[in-house]
């Protein structure tokens, strides 16, 4: 999961101890966080836009499939008259900090890790605020840069 660090960043998370995952205006990555992530899950928090972007951390899933109500706030910039309270078309996880890393995995190190070529995150083009990792990939990140 993406976020700008100015915006929402791993120590925004950690302060808070949980947050909703609101504001996602993307039909791919609503439908991740709709239909494929579960409880339990752990996700990566990247921070983008950043000097550099990467790895900040880990968060947990703790909460699936609820309406994002920042859909039906005509004051929120994330407001859609299409998106009802009885039929509504963004949905949001809640999640929980599992850890900050010492230090963040910048974009341009995981782009040069082997065994990574193929992850979402680095494909020309790819810009969706959620996005899914593969087991093995995660588990290459974790053992070469989780200290």
């Amino acid at each position: 999961m993406k976020s700008e660090p100015d915006v929402y960043s791993i120590d925004h998370l950690l302060r808070d101890k949980k947050t909703f995952w609101d504001g996602v205006r993307n039909y791919q990555a609503r439908n991740f966080m709709r239909d494929t992530m579960k409880a339990g899950d752990k996700i990566f928090f990247y921070h983008s836009n950043a000097e550099p972007s990467g790895i900040a951390g880990i968060a947990e899933v703790i909460r699936t499939g609820l309406p994002d109500k920042s859909a039906f706030d005509k004051k929120s910039p994330y407001f859609d008259p299409d998106s009802r309270e009885n039929n509504p078309v963004w949905y949001g996880v809640e999640i929980k900090p599992v850890k900050k890393f010492k230090n963040l995995i910048p974009l341009e190190t995981l782009k040069k890790t082997k065994g990574l070529e193929s992850m979402l995150l680095l494909k020309k083009g790819q810009r969706l605020s959620v996005q899914p990792v593969e087991e093995k990939e995660w588990s290459l990140i974790l053992e070469a840069f989780d200290s």
